[in-house]
């Protein structure tokens, strides 16, 4: 495929990349300007329209969430988790995302040559319990064996089908002015509990990964107040920062959030302290944040600290008309600053 790269509109990061480079995986700015400018043009379909955690596609009067993800992460252990219950949980989550329930999974295996066979069996073995704790079923696969030297043991990739149930109606272009923003929990746990197996860093207490399905927390979600769960979003790669630009952009409205309100893990608030980092641009494996109608805000929040996922559930700020496209952040000593879309990526391969 050639590209014309004198079309493409400014800002135009890629020109200062004619290779690809880690962060174009990282789900910022390269992320979105790779999907913008060669994959959307190039597989041009109305599914594709607006950007979602998964397409909505009609079938026979029912309504399908389909999404596929792929998990590079490293180490393939660590704590709280592996790559396997992370790949089911990562695609769940994007279709519980779109208000569906998990029916399907499919998962396609790159196993480098020379990992052990236990650990591929443990692997898989995490994948089959976190699929059967859903209620989806993996209904097709794929392997592939690379050369010595040509992985890091072992990438997954799953692919996910869910039924979205009549009268749901959810997508990140449908935040509205007033609407209430909230989070289902603490944030940056994950990326900092990779980082600190990676990197051998040893912090006073031990981060675990907050991996977990997220579509019984929808669903309760949902329960409380159908008609008035706008959007939803689960900030992985880029963090919670990249979660609410891209919506701030795909709803063409501003996003005021309270630094004060965010639910932060005092551990990770020390190691990011340390390694001069910001949560609200760590990967999450376990959280979204939900944009709600205000007259229904309360009861939502309160399903959700009924729920085990979401006991440290918080209201973190409000949508606005204007400045469209920008979020910002009220920071604790009064200031506002704005919170920009993450580049690339601050940790690479976490999820």
């Amino acid at each position: 495929m050639s590209l014309d790269f004198a079309t493409w509109s400014c800002p135009l990061p890629l020109r200062d990349y004619p290779n690809i480079v880690i962060g174009h995986g990282g789900g910022g700015k390269l992320t979105a300007e790779l999907i913008q400018h060669l994959f959307a043009p190039a597989f041009d379909d109305e599914a594709l329209r607006p950007p979602g955690d998964a397409a909505i596609l009609s079938f026979d009067g029912a309504r399908l969430a389909v999404s596929t993800d792929s998990f590079v992460v490293r180490p393939l252990f660590f704590p709280g988790g592996s790559i396997g219950e992370l790949a089911v949980n990562g695609t769940v989550n994007d279709l519980a995302m779109m208000g569906a329930r998990p029916l399907y999974l499919t998962a396609g295996f790159i196993v480098e040559e020379g990992l052990p066979l236990a650990q591929l069996g443990a692997i898989v073995a995490r994948m089959a319990a976190a699929a059967r704790a859903v209620g989806a079923r993996v209904v097709a696969g794929d392997t592939e064996v690379v050369d010595k030297g040509h992985g890091d043991g072992v990438f997954i990739n799953t692919t996910g089908i869910g039924l979205i149930p009549d009268g749901v109606r959810i997508g990140p272009d449908r935040a509205r002015p007033g609407d209430c923003v909230l989070v289902n929990g603490s944030i940056g746990d994950h990326g900092m509990a990779i980082m600190s197996v990676r990197e051998g860093l040893e912090f006073e207490a031990t981060i675990t990964s907050d991996t977990a399905p997220l579509c019984d927390l929808v669903a309760a979600m949902l329960a409380a107040a159908p008609d008035a769960i706008h959007t939803l979003r689960d900030p992985t790669r880029g963090g919670l920062a990249a979660a609410l630009n891209e919506i701030a952009a795909a709803s063409r409205v501003g996003i005021q959030i309270d630094e004060r309100a965010l639910p932060v893990n005092p551990a990770v608030q020390a190691a990011c302290d340390l390694l001069g980092m910001d949560p609200l641009y760590v990967a999450n494996e376990g959280k979204l944040v939900a944009f709600v109608a205000p007259e229904a805000a309360e009861a939502i929040l309160a399903r959700m600290r009924a729920h085990p996922l979401g006991r440290q559930a918080a209201m973190i700020g409000q949508v606005v008309e204007q400045p469209a496209g920008v979020v910002a952040a009220r920071t604790a000593i009064g200031g506002t600053r704005v919170i920009p879309m993450p580049l690339g990526e601050q940790l690479p391969r976490i999820c």
